[in-house]
This record gives C-alpha cells, sequence and structure tokens, in this order.
C-alpha cells in the first residue's frame, strides 16, 4: 500500500492555504499511474516523492495537476518537505526536480523556506481579450518563465473583485495568468495576487508559490526592498514571505507553513 497525506499549504489553519496531495513511493515512479492518481485527488497538485534524488539531492520530486505534469510547484514542494519534516527528516532537504534543477527547504524562524529560481517577468503587451476575459483594465504586463503571464492591475479591490468565466481565460498563457496589485495602505502585506491556470486544469489556484518567483522580483523592483509579505487572495487565501537572498542573484526564497489535514494509504 501507498501512503499519501493531504497538506494545506502557507497557512497554520486547517482548511486554508493551498490543499496538495503528497504521496511517496519505493521506486522510479510511473507517470501514467501518477497522473491517474492526481485525477483521483483532483487538488491543483499532488506531489510524488521518490528515494534517492542523485547527486546533490536527498530525494526526487514531481507535480501533477489532474490533468499534466508541471515543470515547478511551489505549495506542493512545502506541502511535501512538511510531510518528511513531520516524519523526523532533517533538514536541509534537497530536492531533484525533473526541469527546475536542485530545490532546498530548510526551517527558520518558525517556517519553512524554499529556496527557488527567480523568474522576473520581461514587459509584454496584454494578449488581446484577456481584459475583458477578466472584467478589469491592465495597467503593464509581462512574460515570465514559469510560462505565466503577469498582469498588475489598479488596485488591491479589482484584484479581489476579479470573477472570470473560466473559459475566457484559455489561450493566454503557456500556464496561466497571475493577477496582482499594490496592496492597501496599512496592509500587513505588500501587494496581493490571484492565479488562474484553466490550460492545466486549475481554474483558480488557491494560493501559487512558482507565481511568487515572478512576483517577488517584480516588486522588490517597483516597491524597493528586499523581503516582503504578501497575500494571495483567493477564497481560501494564503501568507506567503518572500526574500530576495543577498550575494545569490536569480534565486528567490518563498516562506510559509502548513499543517496537515488527512491521511492514508492508496489501495489501487
Amino acid at each position: 500500500m501507498t501512503r499519501f497525506r493531504v497538506v494545506d499549504a502557507f497557512t497554520d489553519q486547517p482548511f486554508s492555504g493551498n490543499p496538495a496531495a503528497v504521496i511517496a513511493v519505493d521506486g522510479p515512479l510511473d507517470e501514467g499511474w501518477a497522473q491517474r492518481a492526481a485525477a483521483e485527488f483532483n487538488l491543483s497538485e499532488t506531489a510524488f516523492l521518490t528515494p534517492h534524488g542523485g547527486p546533490g539531492a536527498d530525494f526526487g520530486l514531481r507535480w501533477f495537476t489532474p490533468s499534466v505534469e508541471v515543470a515547478l510547484c511551489g505549495h506542493a514542494t512545502l506541502a511535501a518537505a512538511h510531510a518528511l519534516f513531520q516524519d523526523g527528516a532533517q533538514g536541509p532537504l534537497r530536492f531533484s526536480t525533473r526541469w527546475s534543477g536542485v530545490l532546498t527547504v530548510e526551517r527558520r524562524d518558525g517556517r519553512l523556506w524554499m529556496d527557488f529560481p527567480a523568474n522576473p517577468p520581461q514587459e509584454a503587451p496584454a494578449p488581446h481579450g484577456l481584459a475583458d476575459a477578466l472584467g478589469a483594465r491592465i495597467e503593464r504586463a509581462g512574460t515570465a518563465g514559469t510560462g505565466d503571464l503577469m498582469v498588475e492591475l489598479a488596485d488591491e479591490r479589482t484584484v479581489r473583485g476579479l470573477d472570470p468565466v473560466p473559459a475566457r481565460m484559455s489561450g493566454h498563457a503557456e500556464r496561466g495568468v497571475i493577477a496582482t496589485a499594490r496592496a492597501d495602505e496599512g496592509r500587513p502585506y505588500a501587494f496581493v495576487s490571484r492565479f488562474f491556470a484553466t490550460d492545466v486544469g486549475v481554474e483558480e489556484d488557491p494560493v501559487t508559490g512558482s507565481a511568487h518567483t515572478v512576483l517577488a522580483p517584480y516588486w522588490a523592483e517597483r516597491l524597493g526592498g528586499t523581503a516582503f509579505s504578501a497575500l494571495q487572495c483567493s477564497a481560501r487565501g494564503g501568507r506567503v514571505e518572500v526574500e530576495l537572498p543577498a550575494g545569490a542573484p536569480g534565486r528567490v526564497l518563498i516562506g510559509g507553513s502548513a499543517v496537515t489535514v488527512s491521511e492514508g494509504h492508496l489501495l489501487a
């Protein structure tokens, strides 16, 4: 039997943040089985841990949505690390990934911190029809190495009020659309975001760690500074801490908490 856990990431409260399934397998991953298992859980991501990650790594790690495998996922990485620490693993944890190199997670200041490649967006025109699909005017737009299109909107209220029709969000980016804005004055976070990824089977992702590899360098340039609190203001919501580490250009540290909400064994 294969053990699984469902972990809510980027939260310290159950039934909030972003849930991910974490499945540990004993040997090489059967991709067809993994995709069917991810579809069965029907969460935005399922993380699969394999032993012996290879040179410079402790484990292998891959991520599947209900319909496709993806190149990078933050919340499911956080969930996988949380599960391993819960089982007594000692950090830092090093994960070998298929397309994103070796990713490291360590515990610091009561949070788990992921060391990810930064993906600063390159300015680009917004695709025709996207503003209508979002129902909001786009102030700035840019494409990123994650396969995402990032759009800055007028203010926090606009981001919170988005109610796009999922079918109209398709075809604007390889992976998804990140909508973001500066936080309202007096908030305990610097910026807000939401993430729509219809083309990979996720209408709206509750909290998207990988999107913050785009957002952190973008808002660092816009606001000044190297460390920020952020809020992904989906219905479930989640807090994300980001840091651009001194002496490590091209990297971003993404911090958050996690809590296990269920566990068991797959019988198939």
